[in-house]
């Protein structure tokens, strides 16, 4: 694969610009605000959402959708969740039925309830069946970029495709798993932002260690269970996309997620902790789209219900916890 197009100059599409080069020609980063990439040509530095690492050669920012994607192989969208669509439309008059799509991205879209590969296959339906694929696991962008070792699934209902990406992308420190349960592995990668800002709260409530460790554990619990009635196989929430991202988001210190429920738990408004970041916050509209997923599938998720009340209907951190320790005792 001689170019790929990656869509989203955010901390995570430039960390991968940076990881992928090496086993490219050329990589087309596609850059939405024209002075961030104005900024990325003159000091090959993405100063606002990565500073610290510089781009390699022979990756070429442009505000340019069609100049971004007109000759690569493959397109990776890196975009937040909620705006995929109308970059896959804006994309579409300048897309070929021959290329490789992959998404980046970990959420679910409100309206819709799709998944992000299911956004890009409904997007480019009008003109082709696209070849899709999803790209998760557990990965802070700022390690990505360093290159320290980091192992993600690339997820696809098409084995060979899957493979072919797994060979092309492999590096001695970006390792790539292969799995056919794309369902499966986009939900965990989507679900766990929410379970992280739970996890965050009870950091920021000063509750211990304990109860970090049972909301992580229960939180999989749940992501199972809506995973599987969507569809997923179980033993794809215990790899990479289900509890190895868990854990990473829930516990590491680089989590956007983990790091609004901290705020959150110390007391601080949803509306004054999005005001204070530039960077998306997926578990917050996950939240939603997630609730409204398990009220379909008749999934019971009361960690997420909980965290939907705190964020959607303002419930205080304590009586939310209250109503978790509150419910009706049960078996594991």
């Amino acid at each position: 694969m001689r170019t790929i197009a990656i869509i989203g100059a955010g901390g995570w599409g430039t960390a991968l610009s940076i990881a992928l080069a090496r086993n490219v020609e050329s990589i087309r980063l596609w850059v939405y605000e024209p002075e961030l990439c104005e900024s990325l040509c003159a000091k090959r530095m993405n100063e606002l959402y990565l500073p610290g690492f510089f781009l390699p050669a022979n990756v070429t920012p442009t505000i340019r959708l069609d100049a971004a994607v007109s000759d690569a192989g493959l397109v990776l969208t890196a975009v937040p969740s909620q705006h995929l669509r109308a970059v896959c439309r804006q994309m579409l008059p300048h897309l070929r039925p021959e290329q490789i799509f992959l998404s980046a991205t970990k959420g679910i879209e409100i309206q819709s309830l799709l998944r992000m590969s299911e956004v890009i296959a409904e997007s480019l339906a009008p003109r082709f069946v696209p070849r899709l694929a999803a790209l998760s696991g557990p990965t802070f962008a700022r390690e990505v970029a360093h290159q320290w070792p980091t192992a993600v699934v690339v997820a696809s209902q098409d084995a060979e495709l899957a493979a072919e990406l797994q060979r092309q992308f492999s590096t001695p420190s970006f390792r790539l798993y292969t799995n056919t349960d794309i369902i499966g592995v986009e939900l965990g990668g989507a679900v766990k932002n929410v379970i992280a800002i739970a996890a965050g709260v009870c950091e920021g409530m000063g509750l211990g260690s304990n109860a970090i460790a049972a909301v992580i554990t229960r939180g999989l619990a749940e992501m199972t269970r809506l995973a599987c009635a969507c569809g997923a196989r179980a033993e794809t929430l215990v790899g990479l996309a289900g509890l190895g991202d868990l854990v990473l988001t829930c516990t590491g210190a680089l989590s956007r997620n983990r790091s609004a429920g901290v705020e959150l738990g110390r007391g601080r408004s949803v509306e004054e902790i999005l005001g204070s970041t530039r960077q998306a916050i997926e578990g917050i509209h996950t939240t939603a789209a997630t609730m409204e997923l398990a009220r379909r599938k008749g999934v019971e998720m009361p960690i997420t219900e909980q965290m939907y009340a705190m964020l959607y209907d303002h419930r205080p951190p304590r009586e939310a916890l209250r109503e978790l320790m509150d419910r009706s005792l049960k078996p594991e």
